[in-house]
């Protein structure tokens, strides 16, 4: 299958050249980029090297993508900026994997209240398919655009969605902390994220509507019985990579640390990349970094009638380049692990 990267300069971007040049049943043909163009792609992206990449970063047009051999589109680019290249690209017949924020939401409106902008293709929005392969259905006779999901939405869902569906927890007075490294800000240059700003410094910011709230509460209200409002705190660490989350939510009854368990196994069982831990065990982010694996934890606390569960997760893998990977190969029909071993 013949693959195109849109924006591989950033570091989901080159996470996807990274994994995409070890996939067996792929040829990463095309990798774009403006501020790189010309420039030999293992020369900008040092740790492939002696991998056998001969591409170099070139900035074509979008109609020259359209006429473009490859297959597939990655588009790794910023919200607003994705949709301009995936409505003509699907125009043309192209499969579309979009790891912006630009077709997650279904509605707008709330994309316009969150994002600060009308949506510039709106009839798109409810032709998309969510990409988180654990919870969805994924084929391209759904849709042959995949909007893959943010960072923080994965480290949330994954965890709640089967227990919401099971009626263990309640929908109501869930609250959500997550601590993401630097690299969840993107690669621009910003005084904020210098070494000397946030090294040794950790700090809660985007309250109390972060972005990805939107995306969140209505994956959340789609596998409710009704519209799901949460409190979502995210705070960025200083670390370079990774999500870890923490979830405090009622049990409907008792908390039985059993019954998450026997729910998360029911789903989560046979697929590839979420791992339960053993009682006791908390996720930390250095066990699945350079992963495309989530690790889980439950907690049952009768004292406070709650369940604390913990996530944790590569941001720039599990969180993005690889999912939209994982999401491919389910679409495709290969194994779901296939290239992401």
């Amino acid at each position: 299958m013949k693959i195109c990267i849109v924006g591989a300069s950033g570091y989901s971007g080159r996470e996807l050249v990274s994994l995409l040049l070890d996939h067996p049943r792929c040829t990463l043909k095309t990798v774009t980029s403006r501020s790189l163009n010309g420039k030999a792609v293992e020369d900008c992206i040092p740790k492939i090297r002696g991998r056998g990449c001969a591409l170099s970063f070139s900035n074509p047009s979008i109609e020259n993508l359209q006429e473009d051999d490859s297959e597939l589109f990655f588009l790794a680019l910023p919200h607003g900026a994705a949709a301009e290249f995936a409505v003509p690209l699907l125009a043309a017949g192209k499969k579309v994997i979009d790891l912006s924020a630009d077709f997650r939401l279904n509605c707008p409106e709330t994309y316009e209240e969150f994002y600060g902008q009308p949506h510039s293709a709106p009839e798109w929005l409810k032709r998309a398919s969510y990409g988180l392969p654990e919870l969805h259905e994924l084929s391209w006779d759904n849709s042959p655009l995949i909007a893959s999901p943010g960072c923080y939405p994965t480290s949330i869902l994954i965890p709640l969605v089967p227990l919401l569906r099971a009626n263990i927890i309640r929908e109501e007075g869930v609250v959500a902390n997550s601590m993401s490294g630097i690299s969840g800000a993107g690669r621009n240059a910003s005084e904020k994220l210098l070494y000397c700003e946030r090294n040794e410094s950790a700090g809660a910011y985007g309250l109390p509507k972060h972005r990805h709230l939107s995306e969140i509460e209505e994956q959340l209200s789609h596998f409710s019985s009704s519209e799901v409002v949460i409190s979502f705190q995210p705070h960025l660490a200083p670390m370079n990579r990774g999500i870890c989350t923490t979830i405090s939510v009622q049990a409907e009854g008792e908390p039985d640390r059993k019954k998450v368990v026997d729910c998360w196994n029911a789903i989560y069982g046979n697929r590839s990349f979420v791992n339960l831990l053993p009682e006791g065990e908390c996720p930390d982010v250095s066990h699945v970094v350079g992963t495309n694996r989530i690790d889980l934890s439950v907690h049952a606390d009768p004292r406070t009638g709650k369940y604390v569960l913990c996530s944790a997760e590569d941001n720039l893998i599990k969180g993005a380049g690889g999912q939209a990977i994982q999401a491919m190969n389910v679409c495709q029909g290969y194994d779901e692990s296939e290239g992401l071993k």
